[in-house]
């Protein structure tokens, strides 16, 4: 019999889960945002406006759905001043994506300190706790999984942001908790020159006992980065409370370019249908990886893999005919095999 781990059922809907506009420091009106993406085919976008939570319900329409949330940012002051804006030694980004078209109240909230924003009176608009004092943002272990926690229990999806670009180390990720998801890919740093391709970092995780989800983003700033990474969500319907619900079961995968169409277990195998490629690799807790490649000058649609209860955990890696990348959640097997 099938097991499904991406669901038979619904439709695939392509959703970019970071993307600024000019409420902060992007380039294009949330207007514009929505103007470039249903031009690529996308089908949601979420709105993560640096340290604002700014409701874009009236974009949703019967073809696009607006996503609601922030990107938070907690940095490591540099020990010298640098001569160029960042003053910072390293620092972490995560996004907090509502979970309800109906969530207006952010959590973690500073009343003076790390607004980014383009309205002088931004705070106005606002929705958080007066009865709280100012949340004080420290870089360290604590404060960051106290962010991810408090986010996740208010009913946001929480994500890991690009590691590389912000100069973090094993040290410093693997002591995060509480997230739902990491970047495996983010466009926008692919795009200023930074190799944001972070497989190694989930698999980190995922060898050091977390059981996450990967995303690929945009992290969309200018129209440039428009369209280089994201995720197919597959649900039964394209509304806020179905995308979000698929997106805390794992019903998706993430995507550079590369398209899966199936992916399902039987009798003890695992098996992937694609758009034409040329390599699907399974990636695994042990120090091992297999590969189906295709004939030179071929291409392949499909491919299976024989699932041992050493193997740990497994993960697929399409590579397309131009080199574009799709990644599917890692699995654990022992429940594949149940």
């Amino acid at each position: 019999m099938k097991k499904y781990l991406i669901s038979e059922n619904g439709k695939f809907y392509k959703t970019n889960l970071h993307c600024h506009s000019t409420i902060s420091d992007g380039k294009l009106t949330p207007e514009q945002v929505k103007e470039e993406y249903l031009r690529l085919g996308y089908s949601a976008v979420a709105f993560t406006d640096h340290d604002v939570l700014i409701r874009h319900n009236d974009l949703t329409d019967k073809n696009f759905v607006a996503l609601n949330g922030y990107e938070m940012e907690i940095d490591l002051p540099a020990k010298i001043p640098a001569p160029y804006p960042f003053h910072r030694e390293k620092c972490c980004h995560m996004c907090l994506v509502a979970l309800s078209p109906s969530t207006t109240r952010q959590v973690c909230f500073h009343r003076e300190k790390y607004l980014h924003h383009s309205a002088p009176d931004i705070i106005n608009h606002l929705d958080y706790d007066k009865n709280l004092p100012n949340y004080e943002r420290v870089y360290n272990h604590d404060c960051i999984n106290d962010i991810m926690k408090t986010g996740r229990e208010n009913g946001f999806f929480v994500t890991y942001n690009h590691p590389t670009w912000s100069g973090e180390n094993y040290l410093d990720y693997m002591g995060y908790e509480n997230m739902h998801a990491m970047e495996i890919y983010n466009n926008e740093c692919v795009k200023v020159g930074v190799e944001e391709y972070n497989s190694h970092v989930y698999d980190d995780m995922l060898r050091g006992g977390k059981r996450l989800y990967c995303i690929a983003t945009d992290d969309m700033h200018h129209q440039s980065s428009v369209g280089g990474g994201y995720i197919m969500i597959k649900a039964d319907k394209l509304d806020y409370e179905s995308l979000t619900s698929s997106m805390l079961k794992g019903d998706f995968y993430a995507s550079t370019g590369a398209e899966i169409k199936e992916l399902y277990v039987e009798d003890d195998y695992l098996y992937i249908t694609t758009a034409p490629a040329k390599m699907i690799a399974l990636s695994m807790e042990i120090m091992r990886v297999e590969r189906i490649t295709a004939e030179e000058n071929g291409f392949i649609t499909s491919a299976k893999f024989k699932l041992l209860e050493n193997y740990g955990y497994v993960r697929l890696t399409v590579t397309d005919l131009d080199g574009k990348k799709a990644y599917t959640n890692a699995y654990d097997v022992k429940d594949l095999l149940k």
